[in-house]
């Protein structure tokens, strides 16, 4: 079966699928840190409320089942633990039957999660990393030779992913066709990062170099994905260059990571094998009839279901980070069709007065991620996701964003909550919870290069209104 072996790809199987896996494990260890603030039986948005009103159907997922903290619980660090045995090349010890069960495992599990996770998991790099994770059942390991189909499905994805943003740019926002989007971007994207604010003080001919570097690499240089070697690596290698600039430009979850590992499964192994000391020449071990009828059958589910994602790249209605099913298979994707100009954020406020007045003193909470405090420097997190302060980014875009848990968030704070308590860099009442809150918008930038050699601050900010008024605790009924 020589039509199906990509002879050159050993070492491409083996860096993505332990990078793949490494990614489940970052995100089995958000859904287990974070779950019970967010999704508890005590959190903003419950799982249990969600499963009464979602049916099975509408939301495929193990908790319709049964569900409760310890169940939820149970299944992320399962999935963390599966995972980490990927990374340290377990499953190429194993037979490939129990090798291709632990891959479709994982994507059980982690579907169960995002398909319950409601608001909190409404971002395109969960659907994927559903997707990828899929993909990654059809690979095989030590036990069978690399298939090609199912590299090209791989190379199907990151093409996806590439023209998907690319066009959804050119649709969208008149500032990516001018070149002036990242005069913006890099101070009010969700969360900047480090250098978020030396790449924003970059020469304005170099933000527009940078976008028009960004519609070739995403229009232009996936084509090559589908041309013959070392075409097709040499596209792999400027996405993954172009993707490495975004990481260190700021915090995006793992999108850009995973994008990463999706280019990688291109390199071939005479690339790789300097880099890993592994060999170029892998001897064959076969591959049984049976793995080759699987994989050709996930082919051509793919090959069906990709009408829809198609379809959406060539409507001028393009929708981004969309799922056409409750699976997650064979998305579309997409980020930031519309670029914001000015940045908002919602600060949080306590103080132990039940009735404050014009003397009362107002604390500060503190997140790790969003900005707060003007002098603290925006630090790096992805591809750890944190899903409260890109929230709150959402939130201050926008109120309607906040409906389903702001409110319940400050009435955790005024109860004290230690799992929210947790999400929070600085809870300035872990000890003793508050009597108000309240949330106050500001607008923010980042310093100028004076200012910032003057004050030593990253931010300068303005309150521009009130965007919760003082909240008292709700006390409960007595009979």
């Amino acid at each position: 079966m020589d039509w199906f072996v990509a002879e050159h790809s050993w070492l491409a199987r083996m860096v993505f699928q332990r990078s793949l896996a490494a990614l489940y494990v970052v995100s089995f260890l958000v859904a287990a840190n974070q779950y019970r603030a967010l999704l508890g039986d005590h959190g903003l948005t419950p799982v249990r409320r969600y499963l009464a009103r979602v049916p099975f159907r509408g939301s495929p997922s193990l908790f319709h089942l049964h569900h409760s903290d310890r169940t939820f619980l149970s299944v992320a660090w399962l999935g963390a633990v599966l995972s980490l045995a990927t990374v340290v090349g377990l499953t190429d010890a194993v037979p490939l039957p129990v090798a291709m069960g632990v891959w479709v495992v994982l994507w059980v599990l982690y579907l169960s999660i995002v398909n319950v996770g409601q608001t909190w998991y409404a971002f395109g790099w969960e659907s994927l990393l559903l997707e990828a994770g899929f993909l990654a059942v059809f690979l095989g390991n030590d036990a069978t030779d690399p298939p090609l189909l199912t590299l090209y499905l791989l190379r199907w994805l990151l093409f996806r992913v590439e023209v998907g943003a690319g066009l959804i740019k050119l649709r969208g926002d008149p500032c990516w066709r001018d070149l002036t989007c990242l005069y913006y971007h890099h101070e009010t994207q969700p969360m900047p990062g480090p250098l978020s604010w030396y790449f924003h003080h970059l020469p304005r001919p170099l933000h527009r170099a940078e976008v028009l570097v960004n519609h070739l690499t995403q229009l232009i240089v996936p084509i090559g994905l589908f041309l013959p070697q070392p075409v097709a690596a040499i596209a792999a290698v400027v996405m993954i260059a172009t993707q490495l600039w975004l990481v260190t430009s700021g915090n995006f979850s793992w999108l850009n990571w995973l994008t990463i590992v999706l280019a990688l499964s291109v390199v071939p192994d005479g690339w790789l094998a300097p880099v890993l000391s592994g060999s170029v020449h892998h001897p064959s071990v076969g591959t049984s009839t049976a793995f080759v009828v699987v994989t050709c059958v996930a082919a051509a589910a793919v090959v069906i279901l990709s009408y829809w994602p198609v379809a959406n790249l060539l409507s001028r209605r393009q929708r981004m980070n969309t799922s056409f099913n409750r699976w997650h298979l064979v998305n579309a994707y997409g980020a930031f069709g519309s670029i914001t100009r000015t940045r908002y954020e919602i600060v949080l406020e306590g103080t132990h007065d039940l009735r404050p007045g014009p003397a009362t003193e107002w604390v500060e909470y503190e997140f790790h991620g969003k900005p707060g405090n003007p002098s603290r420097r925006p630090r790096q997190f992805a591809p750890y996701h944190l899903r409260l302060d890109w929230l709150m980014w959402f939130a201050a875009l926008s109120p309607r964003y906040a409906e389903p848990w702001f409110r319940t968030l400050v009435q955790r704070l005024l109860e004290g909550d230690p799992g929210v308590s947790r999400l929070l860099l600085r809870d300035p009442f872990a000890d003793s919870p508050p009597g108000c809150v309240r949330a106050l918008m500001y607008h923010y930038r980042f310093s100028t290069r004076s200012e910032r050699a003057e004050t030593g601050h990253w931010w300068v900010r303005e309150q521009v209104g009130e965007f919760l008024g003082p909240t008292r605790r709700r006390e409960p009924r007595t009979s």
